[in-house]
């Protein structure tokens, strides 16, 4: 009789909440595109999605590339002047991807659980977060002529620091379209939208390609801006990014509708996604605060040396974007398998993606060693930057392996709801190792000593991350039921 009577207090609670029920019966029954994540076979299904992604990626790492070439045949001041305002442009992308990723990971996991309301809520908060963080970089746009002169030395001349101020102060400024931007972008990617990524950042990037010697040289009747034609065409280029970021959210992505009116705080889901996403913030913070210290470093030799390691960060940037591409279309594979439960999957998400980071890195590291003088070139280097060049990346290049597997494994650090493990290995490397490596060396061998901090360190990481791994498989792998 008992449960008779729940079955007739059930049939009535389901009369009494018609709507409810249908709209419940047609989630559980609607076939959403992020299925495809649980059912596509998964090395097709990552290399689908890394794909745009990467390209993506490469395309957004022009934005940085394509203001440095032409600035450095501008003039050498304004390329040193860039170069310093680094660590911050870094900074911004640490908060603003990190975030983007704590909400990525989490809509992929409540996805796979079809627990639909809860990724609606993720979504939002993310936003909500986005807009608490521009404040942050607003106000070092504020600041950002006493911030200038704290990042050089007492020998770095007025023209630089005249064109690194306007510089950073006009990105940071205007940093709220790209950190929206990546909402949109983690949003389409975690429902398994990945073409639409690359579709924003192709339009962004050639739109700032176009407008940036225009606003550099002063074509067409407008006046030579330098520096601050270059940070003006790059925020433009971001903005035109965020429009399309919307539109195609707004039109194509019916698996999170967005809306103003549900844009409410949610204490907990925003708990919930900086738990993920602020070690993926620490682990890009770190590498500010290791640009910045680096610069510290290298500036007691020349503001050459800092042009010189400028450079190859933007050279580097090229190098890793398809690895950053296999990396971001891995985390919500693998989140949404480790919610479906389904190990297999999830396994070979992993060990596919680690084999191709060793091996997209490995050619990196040969075209560094044969092509360095090619690639000095692009920037207009004067021959006594080119000779310090050539030496900076044949050294830096040897780590590019060792950083293909560490990337790879936190991608599933980040998916498993471990991304702590990728921050404790990012401090390591970018901070309790280099660092001091690079300070010891430069002291023992000069400045072409500095660049050998870098293997250094990243051996240090591709062993933590042998060890977090083998953790992940004891603690979390082992515990899933195989099928």
């Amino acid at each position: 009789m008992k449960e008779n009577r729940s079955v007739e207090e059930k049939e009535k609670e389901k009369l009494s909440h018609p709507a409810e029920n249908n709209q419940a019966e047609s989630s559980s029954t609607m076939k959403r595109d992020s299925d495809r994540l649980g059912t596509e076979p998964v090395h097709p299904l990552l290399l689908k999605m890394s794909a745009p992604l990467a390209v993506s990626m490469f395309v957004m790492a022009l934005y940085n590339v394509v203001d440095s070439i032409y600035l450095g045949h501008y003039s050498t001041d304004a390329l040193t002047a860039v170069s310093y305002c680094f660590p911050f442009q870094n900074l911004n992308v640490a908060f603003g991807i990190g975030t983007a990723v704590g909400m990525s990971a989490l809509l992929s996991r409540y996805l796979g659980a079809k627990q639909y309301d809860k990724a609606d809520k993720v979504a939002h908060n993310g936003f909500i977060l986005a807009c608490i963080n521009y404040i942050i970089f607003f106000t070092i746009g504020c600041f950002a002529g006493p911030i200038f002169h704290l990042m050089t030395s007492e020998n770095t001349n007025a023209q630089i620091i005249a064109d690194g101020t306007i510089y950073l102060r006009i990105t940071q400024w205007l940093s709220i379209a790209p950190m929206i931007q990546s909402m949109f972008e983690r949003l389409l990617q975690g429902t398994g939208k990945t073409n639409f990524i690359f579709y924003m950042q192709i339009t962004g990037t050639l739109f700032n390609a176009i407008v940036d010697p225009i606003l550099i040289f002063g074509f067409f009747g407008l006046p030579a801006m330098g520096a601050k034609g270059a940070a003006l065409a790059t925020v433009f280029g971001q903005i035109l990014g965020c429009i399309l970021g919307f539109t195609f959210n707004r039109k194509y992505n019916k698996e999170v509708a967005l809306s103003i009116r549900k844009l409410r705080p949610h204490w907990q889901t925003m708990k919930d996604i900086y738990r993920i996403g602020i070690p993926s913030i620490v682990l890009q913070s770190v590498g500010a605060v290791m640009n910045f210290s680096i610069n510290r470093i290298l500036a007691s030799f020349s503001d050459l040396a800092v042009t010189t390691f400028g450079v190859y960060f933007k050279l580097q940037s090229f190098a890793f974007m398809p690895l950053f591409g296999m990396n971001n279309a891995s985390v919500p594979i693998i989140a949404y398998n480790y919610g479906a439960d389904r190990k297999d999957r999830l396994e070979k998400a992993m060990s596919i993606g680690v084999r191709y980071g060793i091996s997209i890195m490995s050619v990196a590291t040969v075209l560094f060693w044969i092509f360095p003088e090619q690639l000095m070139a692009l920037f207009s280097a004067p021959p006594e930057m080119v000779a310090m060049g050539v030496v900076a990346l044949h050294i830096m290049s040897l780590n590019f392996p060792f950083a293909g597997y560490a990337i790879m494994r936190g991608a599933a650090f980040q998916a498993l709801g471990k991304s702590v493990y990728s921050m404790n290995i990012s401090l390591v490397r970018q901070l309790f190792i280099i660092i001091p490596c690079a300070y010891l060396f430069a002291k023992i061998g000069g400045v072409n000593m500095v660049w050998w901090a870098f293997p250094v360190a990243e051996v240090a990481g591709m062993s933590m991350s042998v060890m977090y791994t083998r953790r992940i498989r004891r603690d979390i792998l082992s515990k899933m039921t195989p099928r």
